[in-house]
């Protein structure tokens, strides 16, 4: 799988590309082309091709214009790349208005960004530990902080609960992205897949030899019709991390019980 590092565009253009504060005018009569329309395209072909496909020249035949047009705008590929993750990072919605506490906030900003994975499978093949530091990675990281805030957390620990949900989520959305693009390029379901190697697995697993591996293989196999169901493993392992900083959250002075439904 391709990866991608973020940052890696010159700082300044980056960053006056990120906050618009330098889009030039169009040259050659091309009043039609902008910043957001290539940042746009180019997620389009990242969406639809992953990211190995990008190229200024991919992004370019998909606004039918010429390839040299495009360095008006952007200054290359590293730029652009920082500016896409802006972009979709600003599809998330804000747990501001989510009833409950900050467990059900927590939980809103965790589904959130299991939803734009799956949107967006493309960011998986990024590596985001210099993240572009635009006006919507940084919105977003006030209100998963504001998510938190006020509960008894140091800001330290603050900073450490949105990481570990983060990345979290990073981890355990990978086997449905994979699970989806396995589907999508096979032309066979998890469900066929199952069918079809169900009968042979059940031959090769001797439950003399892995006694657990075989009865807890078999039940979790017929329960999820499939190798392993991704969005089962993502609820289970949300509601245990969170468990995780409940219990963390109520060792602290003054602290109150969750009025949420977890």
């Amino acid at each position: 799988m391709t990866t991608e590092y973020s940052g890696t565009g010159d700082p300044a253009r980056s960053l006056a590309l990120l906050w618009r504060t330098r889009e030039r005018a169009s040259r050659k009569g091309r009043p039609d082309l902008s910043v957001d329309r290539i940042v746009r395209a180019a997620i389009e072909v990242a969406d639809a091709d992953g990211l190995a496909a990008l190229s200024m020249r991919r992004v370019a035949e998909r606004l039918g214009v010429g390839t040299m047009s495009l360095y008006t705008y952007v200054p290359g590929k590293g730029e652009l790349l920082d500016v896409m993750l802006d972009t979709v990072y600003g599809e998330t919605a804000r747990p501001d208005d989510v009833p409950g506490d900050w467990r059900g906030r927590l939980e809103h900003v965790a589904r959130e960004t299991w939803a734009l994975y799956l949107r967006h499978p493309w960011l998986l093949q990024v590596a985001t530990t210099r993240p572009p530091l635009g006006p919507n990675v940084l919105a977003r990281y006030e209100y998963e902080l504001r998510a938190v805030d006020g509960i008894g957390l140091t800001d330290l620990e603050m900073d450490a609960v949105v990481t570990l949900v983060s990345g979290y989520v990073h981890g355990a959305v990978r086997s449905a992205v994979e699970a989806a693009q396995a589907a999508t390029r096979t032309g066979m379901t998890e469900e066929q897949w199952w069918q079809a190697h169900a009968p042979y697995l059940e031959k090769a697993l001797d439950p003399r030899r892995y006694p657990l591996a075989a009865r807890v293989g078999a039940a979790a196999g017929q329960e999820y019709q499939a190798a392993a169901d991704p969005a089962r493993a993502f609820e289970f392992g949300l509601a245990r991390i969170l468990d995780g900083i409940e219990v963390l959250v109520a060792g602290r002075p003054g602290a109150a019980a969750p009025t949420g439904d977890g």
